[in-house]
Order: C-alpha cells, then sequence, then structure tokens
C-alpha cells in the first residue's frame, strides 16, 4: 500500500499567470506496528498513568486474560496480521469514512419521529451506533496516523 506524499516543483516561479505545479506521488511503505509503539514508549506510558492498576481495581488482570485464552484466540483468528494490515490503511481515509457515520447519527435523529417512547427509543439507539462509529473512526485514524508519521 502507499503512501500519498505531496511533491514540490522546485523551479516554480511566481508569476501573474498560472499556479504551481504540485502534484501527489505514492511512496511504498510498510509499518511495523510492534516496533513503532515500542519506540513511543507506549507500555512504559500505560505503566506510569498507572492504567493497569486501575483495570486490576476493576478485575481485569493478566492472569484472568490468561485464563480467557485471549491472545491464543486472537493469533488462532488471524487478529495480529489484520492489524499489521490495518496499520497501512490511510488515516485520510478513515476520517473521511467518519463523515456518512455522523451525518447518518444526525439523520437519524431529524429524520426519525419522536412521537412515542418506541420511536425515541430507535432513534436513540441508531444516532449512539452511528455516533460511536464515527468517533472509532475519527480515534482510529488520529491513532493511525501518529503510528505511520516520520520520525
Amino acid at each position: 500500500m502507499g503512501k500519498l506524499v505531496n511533491k514540490y516543483d522546485e523551479n516554480w516561479e511566481k508569476k501573474w499567470f498560472g499556479a504551481g505545479i504540485f502534484y501527489e506521488g505514492s511512496e511504498d511503505f510498510e509499518v511495523d506496528v510492534f516496533k513503532k509503539l515500542e519506540e513511543k514508549k507506549v507500555l512504559s506510558n500505560v505503566e506510569k498513568a498507572g492504567l493497569l492498576s486501575k483495570a486490576e481495581e476493576l478485575g481485569l488482570t493478566l492472569s484472568s486474560i490468561e485464563k480467557l485464552g485471549v491472545f491464543s484466540k486472537a493469533e488462532e483468528l488471524g487478529l495480529l496480521s489484520l492489524l499489521e494490515k490495518a496499520a497501512s490503511f490511510s488515516p485520510s481515509a478513515l476520517a473521511s469514512a467518519a463523515l456518512p457515520a455522523l451525518v447518518a447519527a444526525i439523520l437519524a435523529i431529524v429524520l426519525i419521529p419522536d412521537d412515542s417512547a418506541g420511536l425515541v427509543a430507535v432513534q436513540a439507539v441508531i444516532a449512539a451506533a452511528f455516533g460511536v462509529g464515527a468517533a472509532g473512526l475519527l480515534v482510529g485514524s488520529v491513532v493511525l496516523g501518529g503510528l505511520q508519521e516520520a520520525d
């Protein structure tokens, strides 16, 4: 998968007519998610933030995760390779996909009548689903953009 890169024409001169020649090309690259997480010291930041002790207070410990077999199940389902493939996806495409989801959430509120409690519930469920989806896509695009940025 290629990343779009803005190119700059060094020989362009400003004149009263015409625009400079700028274009997008693609640059092939691979994103090593685990290496990026290591470089950004994610685990150290998790430790400093005290997230592990908070998770333990909520009953989520490494031994409970181990008993559930989460990691082996993720490996069986190929989720790690899926993560690697997803890391090469375009963050701007994810952010762009959030817009239709946000519009759908707004349309659910506007178009579904609120004449009864049942319709209000349907309206709330649909709007919440699309709203959460849009927020997830936006957050995912920011995280993915951070992983893909050049050092």
